[in-house]
């Protein structure tokens, strides 16, 4: 038997929408709110989920995209939304909804979608990326040691010199196996002690302090309060230093309840030579989310990221890297992502030239390489002088007839322009 969990805040939608699926013989679970739905999902596994957009407290939008975050969207959703949220419930299949109903729901159209629905297979989700992928790097081992011996002394911990996505697997290593996860930044709606309630033994979120708005601060503030009443462990996560977000009108008590116990994400800068496997690993979590096309990084792309200059101190360099690799799947157009991919998705104030496009070289002997470099060196000549044959020649400090000779033998076009 079919379980069905109808979530809506009227009740005499539930009710209805209850008795018609269990004369068919579906197996019906009811939830007036997202707190209440999210008990259920953290019980069981519904077959289909029949989900009410404007609900009070979480939205019915927020909790789809909290179930997406936490792993649980393995189950068919179907919207349900009044005439003025139609785009709205259509925008939602953008973030794994299966169908939207648009009320009042029509008896023959409620069967058809839900036996539909039920049919649709949802391919298991990859578990989240944690930091355990990256131990066979000693820095990151030491790192993670770290975070684990903070979070078991400490309810709250702030995590600096990292936000966003670093974030995000930084705090699931903190989530023991189905328990629940909550992202603070997707609560719309005040704060209730049911949503916690729902939420214990499990791990709340911030990506990133510097962007929540006053009502995300009083949320944070209450949730602060109660982290112990309902065994919750929270990591916020902030881009900013605490003076900024003092700057910004935030409250001096909650800035310095958050900064209480804190812990640094150690710097890229002095690990070049782990940054080619850290980069697959994110790439592989992005492509497993279904964030990216199916990529994989070339060698010299791997060696193009090896060679950044990345930034030590305050500037740890793990959202520069994070987002440098999603950036570069997305803007390949062939499976394999190559150094000039790298290159092409850089600033252009930032862009390492001679690390970007000498990297494939190093994979060559060495005749090849420095052919190969020799052919860059007398390509980028040639551009600067405009094809002047004479300044080249004093340049490289090569005769004209040894030079031309040169150019020859390596291939390389002559510009057309007559010289002066």
């Amino acid at each position: 038997m079919s379980i069905i969990l109808v979530v809506d805040d009227e009740v005499g939608i539930r009710e209805l929408l209850s008795e018609i699926l269990i004369d068919e013989s579906y197996d019906v679970r009811l939830a007036e709110d997202a707190a209440a739905a999210m008990r259920v999902r953290d019980e069981i596994r519904p077959d289909l989920v029949l989900l009410d957009i404007w609900m009070p407290g979480m939205d019915g939008i927020s909790l789809l995209k909290t179930w997406h975050a936490n792993g649980q969207l393995t189950m068919p959703v179907v919207m349900m939304s009044g005439h003025g949220t139609i785009d709205t419930a259509v925008e939602a299949t953008r973030f794994g909804a299966f169908d939207f109903l648009e009320k009042p729901i029509s008896l023959q159209k409620l069967l058809a979608t839900v036996k539909k629905a039920l049919k649709h297979d949802v391919p298991p989700r990859n578990p989240p990326l944690t930091l355990d992928a990256f131990a066979r790097s000693g820095f990151m081992r030491e790192f993670r040691k770290r975070l684990d011996q903070a979070a078991a002394k400490s309810a709250l911990l702030l995590l600096r010199g990292v936000s966003g996505g670093m974030g995000e697997i930084c705090a699931r290593t903190l989530l023991t196996a189905h328990a629940p996860w909550r992202d603070l930044s997707t609560v719309s709606n005040a704060l209730t002690q049911e949503f916690l309630q729902s939420a214990s033994g499990g791990v709340l979120f911030v990506p990133d302090l510097s962007t929540m708005g006053k009502l995300q601060q009083m949320n944070l503030a209450f949730a602060v309060e109660r982290l112990e009443k309902f065994n919750l462990q929270m990591l916020v996560a902030s881009s900013k230093p605490m003076a900024a977000l003092s700057d910004n009108g935030w409250d001096a008590k909650l800035l310095a309840r958050l900064g209480e116990v804190w812990i640094a994400m150690p710097p890229l800068a002095g690990h070049a030579d782990e940054i080619p496997e850290i980069a697959s690993l994110l790439l592989a979590h992005f492509v497993a989310r279904g964030e990216v096309p199916a990529r994989r990084l070339s060698s010299g792309a791997l060696n193009a990221l090896r060679n950044l200059p990345w930034k030590s101190h305050q500037d740890t360099g793990w959202g520069e890297l994070y987002g440098l690799v999603r950036n570069v799947a997305l803007n390949a157009l062939e499976e394999e992502i190559t150094a000039e991919d790298v290159s092409r998705v850089l600033p252009e104030e930032e862009v390492p030239t001679e690390a970007i496009v000498l990297a494939p070289l190093f994979d060559h002997p060495l005749r090849e390489a420095r052919d190969a470099f020799e052919k860059l060196y007398f390509e980028h000549l040639l551009r600067l002088e405009g094809g002047n044959m004479t300044r080249v020649a004093e340049r490289s400090g090569l005769e004209r007839t040894h030079l031309y000779r040169k150019l020859k033998q390596l291939g390389v076009e002559l510009l057309k322009r007559s010289e002066n």
